[in-house]
């Protein structure tokens, strides 16, 4: 007669200890560092050449850190009196703040009207809107400031900011994310006797605060950095953006590399801090993820 004999349980499965796991992610954090390196290198460049004189930036001599600091280029830089960069600083500002905003809010109406709003000729619209980005800039170029300028917008702040307000780009990820909105949040303002703006205003766009943030974000650092039209538009002095004002200092004639520099990392300060604050809010935004589903 067999006589069984219970089967011995199996051995306990060990959990790798932190020594395995951290050996594990190793070369990710070795990756990381390195393209952290990478990308930190510009800007540890621009802040050692901005603290130095116009000798040791031009000099063959490589050297790791300035010696002495030169903090007068920061002074310098404010004080030319043919280059404005503080009133030009502040133009830019100016025209960043107010593009922002309103130029978000208007792609968030125009998207949301698209998308939710049915009436005859939507999807034409659609179409132009979507066509408008396949058209090269340097074609509406010369047309929008010719009805800017016969409107009185030359060396405005209004004729600066005025073209940038609506974004064929802005519009159409509004679109695509107010597609995706639960429907059954606009039917129960509807219910209680809300009509489209009603819902929009009341529980659409609260409900928006992450794409909203993320593309005005995106409008902010675009207009920061805009330089043709700026440059078209604002002939005077007085109208200068700071990117126009750091301009002045590479010319064809002469080259002010520590101004330069100092000027670029003056300039380039409120983008790090904005992406800093929105770097959260611009990719749950560019993803479309305001609401769970």
């Amino acid at each position: 007669m067999a006589v069984l004999t219970p089967e011995a349980p199996p051995a306990p499965v060990r959990p790798a200890g932190p020594g395995r796991r951290g050996w594990g992610r190793a070369p990710k954090y070795v990756l990381a560092g390195v393209l952290v390196l990478v990308f930190l290198t510009p800007f540890y460049i621009m802040v050692r050449n901005a603290l130095m004189t116009r000798p040791q930036v031009s000099s063959p001599d490589w050297s790791w850190l300035p010696d002495p600091l030169s903090w007068v280029n920061f002074h310098d830089l404010f004080a030319d009196p043919s280059v404005p960069m503080g009133h030009a600083l502040l133009n830019s500002l100016v025209i960043a703040v107010i593009t922002a905003p309103v130029g978000t809010m208007f792609g968030s109406m125009a998207g949301y009207a698209l998308a939710r709003i049915d009436v005859p000729g939507r999807r034409a619209v659609f179409t132009y809107v979507l066509v408008t980005l396949m058209i090269p800039q340097s074609v509406t170029f010369v047309p929008t400031f010719v009805v800017v300028g016969a409107m009185g917008g030359v060396n405005t702040t209004w004729g600066i900011i005025a073209p940038n307000l609506f974004s064929a780009f802005t519009v159409i990820l509004f679109r695509n994310f107010y597609l995706r909105f639960p429907a059954e949040i606009e039917e129960a303002g509807r219910l209680d006797g809300l009509g489209y703006l009603g819902v929009y205003r009341r529980l659409v766009l609260p409900n928006s605060g992450s794409m909203i943030a993320s593309l005005g974000a995106l409008m902010f650092i675009e207009s920061w950095n805009s330089f043709l039209w700026p440059l078209v538009i604002g002939q005077d002095p007085s109208s200068w953006t700071a990117q126009i004002a750091l301009s002045t200092f590479l010319t064809a004639q002469t080259i002010n590399l520590p101004a330069l520099f100092a000027g670029a990392l003056v300039t380039i300060a409120p983008l790090v801090a904005m992406f800093l604050v929105a770097q959260r809010f611009i990719v749950r935004g560019i993803a479309a993820s305001g609401l769970k589903e």
